[in-house]
């Protein structure tokens, strides 16, 4: 198998192409990625002289590139998006450019240079909007109508609704994934864990939105990377699959979790104003991946789970503290000079 990941370079690409190695050696892996922000080479720096490894810098924008990349694969596995939904308030512009126009170039190359390649795409639950936070019972389905709240998941919900229709209208082997809130290693401070240790370990106050009550779904990313393979592998052509990790907390629950793993009081909360459109519950049914794929989230549950991501995050100090300077540009920039990657 010769696979193309797109956005590897990010939180999940990079978790994903690592566990894609240890469960499938034998196969060859390019990686594409435009390392904008929150795209940092340094996640997968020791993999560049692994034979199994390709990088390849460049945006899915990039029709030309696309044309000598997507005949050398056998599949696409399709991370690449813009998803930090206080940014797309703030301009939704790359996210339609990179979301919508960049999944559109990646189905008509995959058209052009072959028509049986399965292409993954990867997705998000936010693209269902919002459940009744009274409801605990109520959860997404992949028969849930799409009803995007922020410009983030309409732009998500966008690219969904592309592929959807290539499969339709042009018999592509797509298949589609929406997961619940990620957390693990390798994820951008910006992101509401990282953001709060690391905030913590240098002596501030973590920001909690609003009242705290917003419900998320939380699922570590290598159960999520596990179910991605699952779908590559066995996906019906033209469903989508949710992927969720069982593990419903509000924000103010996930806050005070990390202030006690970390023995810190609740005086470290900095009550913030809301974020614009806040959804209250996202929840997932991922009934559909245990029937139809025999999978279902074992490495998810708290408090082991985020105590071992915390950890993390405290023992990779350099890690974060590079990426929250810009300190990885500087490596960025030796290894491909100062290009502009769209």
């Amino acid at each position: 198998m010769n696979l193309l990941v797109t956005g590897g370079c990010g939180f999940i690409g990079s978790n994903f192409i690592r566990f894609v190695h240890n469960a499938r050696p034998q196969w060859k892996i390019t990686n594409l990625d435009a390392l904008t922000y929150s795209g940092n080479p340094e996640n997968l720096a020791d993999l560049d002289s692994q034979p199994w490894y390709t990088f390849t810098h460049g945006s899915i924008n990039d029709r030309t590139l696309l044309d000598k990349l997507m005949p050398q694969a056998d599949a696409v596995v399709h991370f690449a998006a813009e998803s930090h939904v206080d940014r797309s308030i703030l301009d939704s512009g790359p996210f339609i450019q990179t979301n919508i126009v960049g999944t559109q170039c990646l189905l008509d190359a995959l058209r052009a240079n072959d028509i049986n390649k399965r292409f993954v795409h990867v997705s998000t639950d936010e693209v269902y909007g919002e459940l009744p936070i009274d409801k605990p019972d109520v959860k997404f389905t992949e028969q849930t109508p799409i009803a995007p709240n922020s410009p983030y998941s309409a732009s998500k919900a966008g690219s969904d609704l592309l592929v959807a229709a290539y499969h339709h209208t042009f018999s592509l082997d797509t298949v589609i994934t929406r997961c619940s809130n990620n957390f693990g290693p390798y994820q951008f401070p910006e992101k509401v864990i990282p953001l709060f240790v690391t905030n913590l370990i240098e002596g501030k106050k973590v920001p909690l939105y609003g009242d705290g009550q917003n419900i998320r779904d939380w699922i570590h990313v290598d159960d999520h990377c596990e179910a991605v393979l699952a779908v590559l592998e066995k996906g019906k052509p033209g469903q989508a699959y949710n992927i969720g990790g069982n593990n419903e907390q509000s924000n103010l629950q996930l806050t005070r979790a990390i202030l006690e793993t970390l023995g810190k009081g609740k005086d470290m909360i900095q009550h913030v104003e809301d974020r614009l459109g806040h959804d209250r519950r996202y929840a997932i049914d991922c009934s559909k991946m245990k029937q139809e794929l025999n999978w279902q989230p074992t490495r998810s549950a708290w408090p082991q789970a985020l105590e071992k991501t915390v950890q993390w995050y405290t023992e990779n100090e350099t890690w974060w503290r590079n990426v929250k300077s810009g300190q990885y540009r500087q490596y960025y920039q030796q290894q491909y000079g100062n290009r502009t990657t769209n």
